[in-house]
């Protein structure tokens, strides 16, 4: 092992977590369907065929888990609360599914264990989506109302809040891709989205503001990848710059410099109308301030220029077609996406000198083969080793001057991995498909040895 507790910055610790991916009970107590819903149960479009329908059934066993978490010894827990729970329809509250998040997050408290809730895990109802969904600038109205209702019911308890998980994803993945939610593959839809999503996250920021008072915590989560050349060749050295500006920057400067990168809108204007798209007033209501940046951390993203011989796809994003995205290096996980350690070290200390904001690893983790022996013990030392090495890059980064305040393992419960299904396993608790039984794997003693070790050594 390369980190010790001693070493371990003092900052928050905790593990993560996402509504569609564990609740299940999709059905339950008013609960309409999302884009996940209706993604899910599209012939091809989850490996398996496999839905959220039940996952880990979280909504019924919450409490066990919970105890998990108490279990673990972890200062906080980040979760996403389903907007299809609160309000079905778009318009109207449902009181039981506010009520279940009162009772997860009362439970929470009464374990010490401290909320920090995201909004916007991707779940968006599919009535929403039915009415142009992130292409469409109403939707940001309408985030904005269930922003609202979600922080006038648990402000009194929740302070620490994230307006939306990943972005990235829910625009290009969703709406150009196509293999996420909603299914979409139109490069057109998918600027407007990622446009209408940074504006919902400056609209809700205000409100949560209003809403909450003095002491709330208000912030963002994105997925940054450092972008790396596949060669040294001038045209591949080109091509990590324009990624870079399409996976991180398009996020980051309208975020805290209140503008686009001038590379990106010139990738994007061919492909939309950013005159009428972008609006007076849109980048002043996007910088909003922001009290903590979560980010979400894999893998770096390796590019190439087509003109330097490179095949392959393209980075995921409109306006890269003339890029190749090509393999990492090993040691790579279950997914193929190559471990390396350095690349969170070198985005921690980027942002906190680009931008100087407070920083929390919101989430990051392996998936692994995860051998189950009788019992339903995992001896999954390959994750072990791969936390403990990027605990070791949090550190150093923490070390070199980066204002950090949050780590977050993803995740708790193997669970529903979005269109991979259940096959890929990134939990440090296995969940027995049959029986749904939880048994922590060796990382979790693991994790949690490691955080008393730190809590007598913080005492």
């Amino acid at each position: 092992m390369v980190v010790s507790a001693d070493r371990l910055p003092a900052v928050t610790y905790g593990v993560a977590t996402s509504s569609y991916q564990i609740e299940g009970a999709v059905d339950v107590d008013g609960r309409a369907p999302s884009i996940w819903d209706t993604f899910s149960h599209t012939p091809g479009a989850v490996a398996g065929g496999e839905t959220g329908d039940v996952a880990c059934d979280h909504y019924h066993r919450f409490e066990e888990d919970l105890d998990l978490l108490a279990w673990l010894g972890v200062d906080s827990y980040r979760f996403s609360i389903a907007w299809p729970r609160v309000l079905p329809d778009g318009r109207e509250v449902e009181a039981r599914g506010l009520a279940f998040y009162d009772r997860l997050v009362d439970g929470l408290l009464a374990r010490g264990i401290r909320p920090l809730a995201t909004l916007y895990h991707w779940d968006l109802p599919q009535v929403l989506e039915d009415a142009g969904g992130w292409e469409r600038r109403e939707v940001v109205d309408a985030f904005a109302r269930y922003a609202r209702v979600v922080a006038e019911h648990l402000g009194d308890r929740v302070r620490d809040w994230s307006t939306l998980n990943e972005p990235w994803c829910s625009a290009f993945l969703g709406y150009d891709l196509g293999v996420h939610a909603p299914g979409v593959r139109d490069p057109r839809r998918a600027v407007a989205a990622a446009h209408h999503l940074l504006l919902a996250h400056g609209r809700a920021s205000r409100v949560l503001r209003e809403t909450l008072g003095a002491g709330a915590q208000v912030g963002i989560v994105l997925n940054p990848a450092p972008v790396r050349p596949a060669s040294d060749a001038a045209d591949d050295r080109a091509a990590v710059e324009l990624a870079d500006g399409l996976r991180n920057r398009v996020w980051t400067d309208p975020l805290f410099r209140a503008a686009y990168p001038d590379d990106v809108l010139a990738a994007w204007d061919p492909i939309a109308d950013l005159a009428t798209l972008h609006r007076e007033g849109d980048l002043q209501e996007i910088a909003a301030p922001v009290d903590l940046l979560g980010v979400n951390y894999y893998t770096p993203l390796y590019v190439g220029a087509r003109t330097s011989g490179h095949t392959g796809p393209a980075p995921a994003g409109p306006g890269q077609d003339h890029l190749v995205e090509v393999p990492g290096p090993a040691p790579a996980s279950a997914l193929g996406w190559s471990i390396d350690a350095s690349g969170l070290f070198d985005l921690l200390t980027r942002l906190h000198t680009d931008y100087a904001v407070p920083l929390a690893v919101t989430e990051t983790g392996g998936a692994f083969p995860d051998p189950v022996r009788d019992g339903g013990e995992v001896d999954d030392q390959d994750r072990i080793a791969y936390l403990d090495g990027h605990l070791e890059a949090f550190a150093r980064a923490g070390e070199a001057g980066a204002d950090l305040r949050g780590f977050y393992v993803w995740t708790l419960l193997d669970n529903f991995e979005w269109a991979e299904g259940y096959a890929p396993t990134f939990g440090i608790v296995h969940v027995d498909r049959a029986t749904l039984r939880r048994t922590p794997k060796a990382s979790a003693h693991w994790y949690r040895a490691l955080l008393a070790d730190r809590a007598g050594a913080v005492g």
